[in-house]
């Protein structure tokens, strides 16, 4: 007999119930994914400004074209202050940013983020910062952190229209190099590379991700609480395989495109089988992009991210600390997680030797020609968007990048 998606045993009707639940979950995880919110109080923006400069990319004509980076920036109840930071730090008149503070942060916070994206001047200059007034509530390990996510994408795609990858943080982030070094380097890539960290060897998480069955009551309650766990598991799908891997990610607009907007029924439906996975985000993109023929081929086995483990793993990754700031830095990799909320020392550093920003000011690049007198902010003063300088940082990049995409690496772990 041929098997479903989900092949229970002979007791199935006892998960009836639950499928019903799946289904009206599923209906609100759509809801969720493609309603574009409304404005509260303090009114943030919901539309990117047309930017006053009337610079060309063909002033640089000799050069590859520079790609645009589309971010979303999440952050959950105390993580104003650090979400403006790791905003400061990536900040590029070039690209795209959406800022999302969940619903158990304050409407006090999304003011102050609100508050200060209205008032900065190079932000309003180049209008590319959006903040989310009316905020998604997210459960932790539980599908509406791929709602969210997916809801970032969707707005991005609506109010952005010309950027070529998406890149998904939080406050727990922070980059190793600056937006100059990442630009200069994807210019000389393929547009139709996916970063996501992805395997079939699923181990011990088919036991404690795929065969559980969860309920996330954040699809419909507006107060943030754990994930139901039902009693009954099921069998792993047979009609698509499954793939996991890291929640970081950095993917095409045209995988994402496919995603939100799809053209057939393969994201639909792994949206329905994710809508009751434990820790989700770790599987959804990766099972997609892994499981259709026109982008399985596209993918790059790694997240773009340091992140230290311990041995063996546990729930979450170490938190970083000065003594790896120089595993960190050779690892050429352009983002690091995590970093602790009440130390900043090695935030600082990667600041001062990494990023030569100040605190409270922009990562400068070949866009800021206020100069370097000690003291003044060189962004103030803004010239040319698509001058970039990068610095020895973008070796590092291009070093982890040709081993990424080397013959004997690229192809024979894409989607293995």
């Amino acid at each position: 007999m041929k098997r479903t998606h989900f092949p229970y045993s002979d007791r199935s009707w006892l998960l009836l119930p639950i499928l019903i639940i799946s289904i009206i979950s599923l209906t609100f995880l759509l809801s969720l994914t493609f309603t574009q919110n409304k404005s509260t109080s303090f009114e943030p923006e919901f539309s990117f400004q047309e930017p006053r400069f009337s610079f060309s990319e063909r002033d640089y004509g000799r050069l590859p074209r520079l790609p645009r980076f589309a971010y979303s920036i999440s952050g959950t109840k105390g993580d104003g202050p650090r979400v403006k930071r790791l905003l400061q730090a990536i900040y590029h008149p070039r690209n795209y940013y959406l800022v999302h503070l969940d619903l158990d942060a304050s409407d006090s916070e999304r003011f102050e983020l609100a508050k200060y994206v209205k008032a900065e001047g190079v932000i309003k200059e180049f209008g590319n910062v959006m903040v989310i007034g009316k905020a998604d509530l997210v459960t932790y390990k539980g599908p509406t952190m791929v709602a969210a996510t997916l809801h970032a994408v969707a707005i991005l795609l609506k109010e952005a229209k010309d950027w070529d990858w998406f890149v998904n943080l939080s406050a727990d982030d922070y980059p190793l190099m600056t937006q100059d070094d990442i630009v200069h380097i994807f210019s000389y890539l393929p547009r139709d590379l996916n970063f996501l960290e992805h395997t079939s060897s699923i181990g011990w998480k088919e036991y404690q991700r795929a065969r559980p069955i969860i309920i996330d009551p954040g699809l419909y309650h507006s107060k943030k609480s754990g994930v139901f766990w039902a009693k009954e598991k099921r069998s792993l799908p047979a009609s698509f395989k499954l793939f996991m891997g890291s929640e970081w990610v950095v993917l095409t607009k045209s995988f994402l495109e496919f995603c939100v907007w799809g053209w057939d029924n393969l994201p639909r439906t792994l949206l329905m089988y994710y809508t009751n996975f434990i820790s989700s985000p770790e599987g959804y993109f990766h099972t997609v992009v892994c499981n259709h023929k026109d982008y399985q081929n596209t993918t790059v086995n790694h997240d773009l991210h340091y992140i230290r483990w311990d041995n063996p793993p546990k729930q979450h990754p170490m938190t970083l600390t000065l003594e790896h700031f120089d595993d960190m830095v050779r690892s050429g990799a352009p983002f690091a997680r995590k970093f602790a909320k009440d130390d900043d020392s090695a935030l600082n550093k990667i600041d001062k030797e990494l990023l030569r920003r100040s605190y409270g000011r922009f990562t400068p690049g070949g866009w800021c020609v206020g100069g370097s007198n000690p003291g003044k902010d060189p962004c103030v003063v803004y010239g040319n968007p698509n001058a970039v300088k990068p610095t020895v940082s973008s070796k590092r990049l291009e070093k982890l990048l040709v081993q990424l995409l080397d013959s004997g690496n690229f192809r024979s772990k894409q989607c293995k």
